[in-house]
């Protein structure tokens, strides 16, 4: 995809805060609403916003912990690994899920109420799921930095 310096800012701007009204992005960006209604639409198309999102606070909504698991497989054969996948794109309080390159087959993002709460998916859901050899586990301590989207260049 090729963009121009109109179509950056509008990324940018929508990624800084999706909610912004269509005039207001315009004003932002130096046109009328119209043709700035028809590249965002275009932008949607093309796949480069693929939604939009509210950020909401998981201790407002009780989930008081955050861990980040690694989990090796026993097999890296594409049928185990998309399997893997699946299994994991079934709990909810899955977050997140990368395959990694490297010792670790998977790194998933957990979200859970509490350590009990998560010691049951833990031990339950993933250390007894198909072709699961191990997991490591590590809790978070803090989160200093969590930036939704990528980078924008300016231009």
């Amino acid at each position: 995809m090729r963009f121009d310096e109109i179509d950056v800012r509008i990324l940018g701007l929508l990624q800084d805060n999706g909610r912004m009204t269509n005039v207001e992005l315009a004003e932002r960006v130096g046109l009328t609403a119209p043709p700035c209604l028809r590249r965002v639409r275009a932008l949607e198309q093309q796949g480069a916003i693929g939604g939009y999102h509210a950020a909401l606070d998981p201790t407002a909504l009780g989930y008081n912990l955050t861990v980040f698991a690694m989990v090796s497989l026993k097999s890296q054969a594409e049928s185990d690994l998309r399997a893997f996948e699946k299994l994991v794109a079934e709990i909810p309080e899955v977050r997140e899920c990368h395959m990694l390159n490297g010792e670790i087959d998977f790194i998933l993002k957990i979200v859970a109420p509490d350590l009990q709460s998560f010691q049951q998916i833990l031990t339950t859901q993933l250390t007894t799921a198909p072709n699961v050899e191990h997991v490591k586990t590590s809790l978070t301590i803090r989160t200093s930095k969590a930036l939704p989207g990528v980078p924008v260049p300016e231009m």
